[in-house]
């Protein structure tokens, strides 16, 4: 993204509209607190609705695998949209209206649940993954761009804010995992269908439980989507608990759109036309398009593809094989929300640990962390075999499967901030793309492999994804004595080549200078 903005000014033709100064006062910080924490409420509020029903698609619409395929239709509509719109529609919307528009998007998905069909559920699923890419994209703008500001009205570091705000807001938007959860939990278990598989397993005697135990060994490691047709614990639930849940959830994405509408200040107040943000240049969709792709072309992220899939696998694998061949498979249904609210906890308190912990342990030992959890949950799960008797450790396991996930949805979330800065929409939307490559993947593969088969999977991935990144905290360092090197040479013995190297640091932003702050 050199073109343009970077020749107007060395012709001098540097145009007040596109340089325009922000000048804030220093009170401006707890206006910016405030924002922060209303995208960080509509999000949660939007999460608990979308979280809860996807989180028990693959066992409430398990005939023919509708669940799961919507699930894949979903993020495969993501990917689509991550490369096509988020730039476009942020530039003719803005960004609050576009998190207003694209946050709508996710109603017919639910409503859809009240007749679950290919033909309702699917296109439903298409128009909220449409909507997902430049919802997150506005997001992620406007937590970065009030990052940025807010580091130069207190004159602190501008990455360690941006983290720390990505770290609050990740904080609340995991716990729409146990919002969500918790109402489907609820209402589940209040109904019969709760109660009746827990006499079920009680009254039956010695009988009962001989055959509950041929059940569970095709729970856990072996399980398969195809061979569970006379499980008790996987009948759908009678429809009217699914009609209260969904309700619950349709009124939770209606709350949530009108809190972005009433109570977001729009960016405009922070410069939203900045110089430097792809929105301040004025430039066609193709070369939106081209922006996308034109960031694939730079080793740093080629080389984090492979850990970014991991995470959409992970996720995808915790929301729809661990609750259908663990949870709901040994335990039933009605426990899937209690088991998923410890991995949303745990998620939430690490993410904030982790936010603030980089400062004194930095991201390279996090990472680690992760991959050690990530790595070990997964053998584990593998020689497993899940028994009701065992309850806490479904817990356990959901928990560390949380830790890790912690891990990569601060720190890879931050990396991509801070190794692509000038280019912050189209790395994020990167991000989200590779993400979804991984949702897709997994949920697409969700019904035909067993999941020892997907453990394998996720394993190797995550193997390739941590010496990619490795790879790019090696070269990381290379750059940054290099860059160093450069700037001890005084200014009149840099050579043009120098200088570029320089000019051309992804890591600069325009914005630390365009903000004024007046001592009021």
């Amino acid at each position: 993204m050199h073109g343009g903005g970077v020749d107007t000014d060395k012709n001098g033709g540097d145009t007040a509209s596109l340089r325009e100064k922000v000048q804030l006062r220093r009170g401006e910080k707890w206006r910016i607190l405030k924002n922060i924490i209303t995208v960080s409420v509509a999000f949660m509020v939007q999460f608990t609705a979308f979280q809860g029903t996807a989180n028990l698609q693959s066992s409430i619409n398990a005939k023919d695998g509708l669940g799961t395929v919507s699930l894949s239709v979903v993020y495969a509509a993501l990917v689509v949209s991550c490369i096509f719109l988020p730039t476009l529609v942020i530039r003719k919307l803005t960004v609050k209206w576009t998190l207003c528009v694209s946050m709508l998007c996710y109603a017919p998905y639910i409503a859809s649940q009240f007749y679950p069909r290919f033909y309702t559920l699917l296109p439903a699923g298409v128009l909220l993954g449409l909507g997902a890419a430049p919802m997150w994209a506005s997001k992620a703008t406007y937590l970065t761009q009030l990052g940025q500001v807010y580091a130069k009205l207190t004159d602190q570091s501008v990455e360690a804010i941006i983290v720390r705000f990505f770290g609050f807001f990740f904080l609340a938007w995991q716990t729409a995992e146990l919002w969500g959860n918790l109402i489907s939990s609820l209402v589940l278990s209040s109904g019969a269908h709760g109660a009746a598989s827990v006499t079920d397993e009680m009254g039956n005697g010695t009988g009962g439980s001989h055959h509950d135990d041929s059940n569970l060994e095709s729970c856990g490691a072996n399980f398969c989507v195809v061979e569970t047709s006379n499980n008790a614990n996987l009948q759908r639930p009678p429809d009217s608990e699914i009609f209260e849940i969904s309700a619950i959830y349709l009124s939770c994405i209606v709350a949530a759109v009108v809190i972005i509408a009433v109570f977001l200040d729009p960016l405009s107040r922070y410069g939203e036309r900045r110089r430097g943000s792809i929105s301040a240049t004025e430039i066609s969709g193709m070369q939106l398009l081209s922006a996308t792709f034109k960031q694939l072309k730079k080793a740093n992220q080629q080389l984090l593809i492979p850990i970014t899939v991991f995470i959409g696998m992970e996720q995808a694998f915790i929301g729809a094989d661990f609750t259908q061949a663990y949870v709901s498979c040994a335990l039933g249904i009605h426990q899937i929300g209690y088991v998923m609210i410890c991995f949303g906890v745990v998620n939430a308190i690490c993410s904030i640990i982790f936010g603030s912990a980089m400062k004194y342990i930095g991201r390279v030992v996090i990472i680690i962390l992760g991959a050690i959890v990530h790595g070990a949950c997964i053998i584990y799960l593998l020689y497993w075999r899940p028994h009701p008797d065992h309850q806490i450790v479904f817990f356990i396991l959901s928990g560390l499967w949380g830790i890790g996930d912690a891990v990569w949805q601060t720190q890879i979330n931050g990396l991509y901030g801070a190794l692509f800065r000038r280019n912050k929409e189209a790395a994020f939307s990167n991000y989200r793309l590779w993400e979804s490559v991984g949702f897709v993947v997994a949920y697409a593969y969700s019904t035909n492999l067993c999941a020892r088969m997907k453990l394998y999977l996720l394993f190797g991935v995550l193997v390739c994804g941590m010496v990619g990144y490795t790879i790019v905290e090696i070269r990381q360092l290379k750059k940054e004595k290099h860059l160093k090197k450069l700037e001890e040479i005084p200014k009149q013995q840099q050579t043009e080549a120098d200088r570029k190297v320089i000019e051309e640091d992804d890591e600069k932003d325009e914005l630390e200078e365009d903000i004024v702050v007046t001592h009021l």
